[in-house]
């Protein structure tokens, strides 16, 4: 996982939005096209990035491909910010 490449999909709030709505599983570029009004073009790059950074994958079935949230990743972007935060319950007893 590339920390940049993740904070760089993580900052487009469509691509924000999209990761909020695989969070509810698995869905296709077509699907998650059809809730933005921009290009499936627009869309396609937008999975790219998502993909690049390791916070999808993607499955094909059939003449689809099928986007899902890649958890692992988030969970270690999460440690990472809950370990860059410091422990609040120490900080408050010194």
């Amino acid at each position: 996982m590339s920390l940049q490449n993740t904070l760089k999909a993580l900052a487009d709030p469509i691509r924000r939005e999209i990761l909020s709505m695989l969070k509810n599983g698995k869905m296709s570029a077509g699907d998650i096209s059809g809730h933005f009004d921009v290009t499936f073009a627009s869309i396609s790059r937008h999975l790219s990035v998502l993909k690049e950074a390791d916070l999808i994958r993607d499955t094909r079935e059939g003449k689809f491909i099928f986007y899902e949230l890649n958890t692992s990743v988030l969970e270690e972007i999460m440690l990472w910010l809950t370990d860059l935060k410091g422990d609040v319950n120490n900080d408050k007893e010194e």
